[in-house]
């Protein structure tokens, strides 16, 4: 269980397939808005997480 998903059997080559076919499908203008939301997305789920492990450890305290 070594590969995360199926990222672990892409080459360099299909990388520059996948991002060749990113750019032409969204264009260039919309490529960092994308990125930006992502960014977004992935900072609000670390924060839930975070979140979720506090309100674990302070109901384990409180007992």
């Amino acid at each position: 269980m070594n590969n995360l998903l199926f990222i672990g059997n892409l080459g360099a080559g299909e990388i520059i397939v996948i991002a060749l076919v990113v750019l032409l499908l969204f264009g260039g203008k919309k490529i960092p808005e994308l990125m930006k939301g992502l960014g977004k997305g992935v900072r609000s789920f670390k924060e839930g997480m975070n979140n979720i492990e506090n309100d674990i450890e302070n109901t384990d305290t409180n007992k």
